[in-house]
């Protein structure tokens, strides 16, 4: 009987890496899995369709799916997540001390609608009183000039936004001081080689989005795994089999995590610090799937059409195929 030929990009990641190494084997399917940084892997996901499977962006799928016919279906098997606190790097000249010193203030963003900067400007808003039509956005590559948004946008008319002269990056623009912060996922390179003028707003940020996800109990997703929407039209078994697979994965990840008679991952207390995290956040600390993520999910996407970039309301049950919402249990 013949296999079904899949072709999977995504990054390196060690919840993916039991597919790689073919411990898990995807049911049904012969897999070639590609390792792409995650720009690039997005980049040729949309702009192409290139792969079968695809890591994505979930700001940018719920966007598709606002506007009706995604190229991608997204499974919930969220490969990316992390609280932003972190990602928000500031002049140390400017006088920001606080979130509220950001009002009026020039920020950059590698693009609008990238996952880490909705959720920025979600909790800056719900937790500070910040709205994003009180600062000022330019939009350009961090370390590349040239970068566009993946999607044409429709943003609010209030909203101060506005493509970098050509040529600019972020990284510069934030050294040389011709902006005020820079909101982005990836540090700019000035913040890694210790420029003088640029910190994070948050230097203690763990015990920030420590704290935040005790009080709302929310763990951002940054990025899904979607799979070509002609190729779900047509093995709609397609779905189930990859979530399963990916779960899997996962826990085999989970478990190396905690090995103690020779250590997985090269940190001395890394076992430290998943009873620490356990003990906030629970076993399963960083869940698949629909019911352990609604809340996170619902926030993302109320973050996502509060800033503009949904052009409807979109409900959870439109986001993955029924077959993923509704798993088998023994």
């Amino acid at each position: 009987m013949s296999r079904l030929p899949l072709t999977i990009a995504t990054g390196y990641y060690d919840r993916v890496r039991a597919i790689l190494d073919g411990r898990i084997c995807i049911e049904g399917c012969d897999v070639n899995y590609v390792v792409l940084p995650v720009e690039e892997c997005f980049h040729r996901a949309w702009a192409y369709q290139e792969f079968d499977v695809a890591e994505i962006g979930f700001s940018s799928y719920l966007m598709t799916v606002a506007r009706g016919g995604p190229p991608y279906i997204a499974i919930p098997a969220f490969l990316s997540r992390s609280f932003r606190h972190s990602a928000i790097y500031i002049r140390n000249d400017r006088g920001i001390e606080r979130p509220a010193d950001l009002r009026g203030k020039l920020v950059g963003v590698p693009s609008y609608e990238q996952a880490a900067g909705v959720w920025v400007r979600g909790l800056l808003k719900e937790e500070y009183g910040l709205a994003p039509e009180e600062m000022q956005w330019l939009q350009a590559g961090i370390e590349e000039p040239g970068r566009r948004s993946t999607f044409s946008l429709n943003l609010p008319e209030k909203l101060n936004f506005r493509p970098a002269p050509e040529g600019a990056t972020l990284t510069c623009m934030l050294a040389e001081g011709e902006l005020d912060a820079v909101f982005s996922a990836r540090p700019p390179s000035c913040f890694e080689m210790g420029h003088p003028r640029v910190r994070r707003l948050f230097p203690d940020y763990r015990e920030v989005e420590r704290e935040y996800f005790r009080l709302r109990g929310v763990f951002p997703i940054m990025h899904t795994l979607g799979i070509r929407r002609s190729l779900a039209d047509k093995h709609p078994w397609l779905a189930s089999s990859l979530l399963k697979a990916f779960t899997q994965a996962k826990r085999l990840a989970d478990e190396e995590l905690c090995e103690v008679n020779a250590l997985k991952i090269g940190l001395p207390w890394i076992t430290a610090e998943v009873e620490a995290t356990r003990e906030l956040m629970g076993k399963d600390f960083w869940p698949y799937g629909v019911d352990a993520n609604r809340k996170t999910i619902e926030t993302a996407a109320r973050y996502a059409l509060d800033q503009g970039l949904l052009a409807r309301p979109v409900a959870v049950e439109e986001m993955f195929p029924p077959s993923t919402r509704d798993t088998a249990r023994v």
